[in-house]
């Protein structure tokens, strides 16, 4: 087993929205074993940081490690996290974008962390990885319509869920 300290955890990745209900979540800790505490943690977090943006944002944010985790890998995965979903939602960044491509945000989480381990903290890349899997080959995400990315994500959701 890798020592904590060569290898960062991510115990979760929160997206909620403006109410602090959940959007899209992901926990990679067994620190919340059940969906109620889960969902008690969720509402802590919200509370205790929803004071602190100066204007109201419609979506939140969050990327949570151990009491010893470096603050900075924390921050580099919530900003690959960010950029990746700015680039997914073509920068329209709200719950209504978010929920209607709610596979796209889905498949970005599991490009970013697995089982607690950091993959990727690239959002560009992050956002590439997602819509790599299109019909026509390779091409990038800037030459995509939104409607084939949602046929690559649709697509790759359906292989994964196949395996």
């Amino acid at each position: 087993m890798a020592s904590q300290d060569s290898c960062p955890l991510i115990k979760n990745i929160l997206l909620l929205d403006s109410d602090g209900k959940r959007v899209a979540v992901r926990y990679f800790s067994e620190d919340w074993p059940t969906n109620s505490s889960k969902i008690a943690f969720e509402k802590f977090v919200f509370s205790k940081t929803v004071k602190t943006n100066a204007r109201t944002e419609d979506l939140h944010f969050f990327v949570t490690g151990g009491d010893h985790e470096n603050e900075i890998i924390l921050a580099s995965v919530l900003q690959g996290f960010f950029d990746a979903v700015t680039l997914l939602l073509r920068n329209n960044v709200d719950k209504r974008e978010a929920l209607e491509n709610l596979d796209l945000i889905l498949l970005c989480l599991d490009e970013i962390v697995d089982g607690g381990m950091i993959l990727e903290t690239n959002g560009p890349l992050i956002a590439e990885k997602v819509t790599s899997h299109s019909m026509d080959g390779e091409s990038p995400l800037t030459e995509q319509t939104l409607s084939q990315a949602w046929t690559t994500a649709r697509e790759h959701l359906t292989r994964t869920l196949l395996k």
